[in-house]
């Protein structure tokens, strides 16, 4: 999974500050490196790990600390909470408006999983009594629209399509046929790129103008590693994302992507809600991180 790799590695620095006894400032120092190390081998970004470590670093060798009789565990707790923080220590919620529908625009890369996490946030919404509509806005990826089809047929949610046309048109008249029919919520599936262009930047601008979305979830692939800050960097300088959602988070990756990432760590102030959803279509998997709560 995404994070067993660096807990081991964590727990063999722990267990070696444990067997010390007293520590003194060269422990603290050697260990710190080794942290330092282990988050850069799951792929954090180099910043984010020396920042952490100098946190971690200047409360540790307090006197406070090397004086008590419990040094290593103390340390340990500063770790434990630093990386807390690190990640986030809130449930983010998706924002609803006082008059539905709700408008999630859904973007991220080509591959990432778009398409997918739609289908299973719609069914996760659907487990919370909404009716979620699905609207087919890639029209450029081969099958796109099929594959919307068949996740969200078993995800149990309705999906509008209009064949090859005009995705802002598409947007439009999705959200138009959702409040006909009493959608509460509309997931927009707008298609990705292999890279960020400006061309896909334009068209994600033109559909956010005309649609007014209560949320902007991008969606990245946690085997990006750090590479993950510049597409959340990009995506939201351009659209002002409200929410992250990573993807794959139960094959071997090395979670970087979600330890790196700024929108996940910073919450709403920083304009991301941290949504993490995972599982089979929408189930939440608190191994996996925190799961948008609709409420």
């Amino acid at each position: 999974m995404a994070f067993e790799g660096l807990s081991g590695k964590l727990n063999n620095v722990f267990g070696k500050l444990k067997g010390r006894g007293k520590l003194n400032e060269k422990d603290i120092k050697d260990a710190m490196r080794e942290v330092r190390m282990a988050l850069l081998d799951a792929d954090v970004n180099y910043k984010v790990a020396k920042d952490f470590v100098a946190k971690v670093s200047e409360k540790a060798v307090g006197e406070k600390v090397m004086d008590s009789l419990t040094p290593a565990q103390q340390v340990i707790d500063i770790v434990h909470r630093e990386l807390i923080e690190l990640m986030g220590n809130t449930t983010a919620k998706l924002n609803f408006p006082s008059k539905p529908p709700c408008v999630i625009m859904m973007c991220g890369l080509q591959g990432a999983g778009k398409t997918t996490h739609c289908a299973k946030l719609a069914k996760h919404l659907i487990a919370q009594n909404h009716r979620p509509l699905l609207v087919a806005c890639d029209i450029y990826r081969p099958a796109a629209i099929d594959q919307l089809k068949i996740v969200g047929e078993k995800a149990g949610a309705h999906v509008f399509e209009m064949g090859q046309t005009d995705p802002v048109k598409i947007a439009k008249e999705g959200i138009r046929y959702a409040k006909d029919n009493g959608f509460d919520i509309v997931l927009l599936d707008t298609a990705g790129r292999l890279h960020i262009d400006e061309t896909l930047m334009d068209e994600l601008r033109n559909i956010k103008r005309e649609t007014n979305p209560s949320e902007i979830l991008l969606v990245v692939d946690s085997m990006t590693g750090q590479d993950a800050v510049n597409v959340a960097q990009s995506f939201n300088e351009a659209l002002d994302i409200t929410g992250v959602i990573l993807t794959k988070l139960d094959g071997d990756t090395r979670g970087g992507a979600r330890k790196t990432n700024p929108v996940c760590r910073n919450g709403r102030e920083a304009h991301g809600s941290g949504a993490v959803l995972s599982g089979s279509y929408g189930e939440p998997n608190p191994r996996h991180g925190r799961c948008a709560d609709p409420h």
